[in-house]
């Protein structure tokens, strides 16, 4: 297994150490950070998620840059990236940072975009992440990196810019849902 891969897999096995450290309070106590009252536990889970969402970027880079792309890894990244934000999304139901509908919409493109793959993958083809599928990412990435760290910064000025972030990536969720579906819909149409 090359280096990016492993990146990949490690970006997975952070998901536990997140959920735990996102659901349960181990006394760690709260602070203030730019004028955003927080729960030690939930910066620090931030802080996690922050970096696991990071090793996204490094090996795609690292693959990039050494000809190290394998099919595996065009199934693998999307999956982790489809996992840690899932979970991440989920937990910001629990902890009401996020309306359920949202959510709902969101996870529920993940799956299908995921069962097209899958699809596609039985006839052969493997769908990489195009461009408007990353922006998508990181438009989910940083909502969620804003909301589990309190509207940090924004909280002085007064902008919801979790919220606000969080309908962006909503936007571009189902956009580019609809963008992997339609350019692919004849291998779907013709699939057996």
């Amino acid at each position: 297994m090359n280096i990016p891969n492993k990146i990949t897999i490690s970006r997975i096995l952070l998901i536990p150490f997140f959920v735990i450290v996102m659901m349960f309070n181990f006394g760690w106590g709260t602070m203030s950070l730019f004028g955003a009252q927080m729960p030690v536990h939930h910066f620090v889970g931030a802080l996690i998620f922050i970096f696991a969402s990071a090793t996204d970027w490094v090996d795609g880079y690292y693959a990039r840059k050494y000809n190290l792309v394998t099919t595996f890894g065009k199934f693998l990244d999307p999956l982790a990236d489809k996992l840690l934000v899932s979970a991440a999304f989920i937990l910001m139901v629990e902890l009401d940072m996020a309306a359920s509908w949202i959510i709902i919409i969101i996870i529920s493109r993940e799956f299908a975009v995921t069962g097209l793959r899958l699809i596609l993958a039985g006839e052969g083809e493997v769908v990489a992440a195009n461009q408007l599928g990353k922006i998508k990412t990181w438009t989910q990435i940083v909502a969620i990196g804003a909301a589990l760290l309190h509207n940090t910064i924004f909280t002085m000025i007064n902008i919801p810019f979790d919220t606000i972030m969080l309908y962006v990536a909503l936007i571009f969720t189902v956009w580019s849902g609809w963008d992997y579906f339609y350019l692919n819909r004849r291998a779907l149409l013709d699939s057996k």
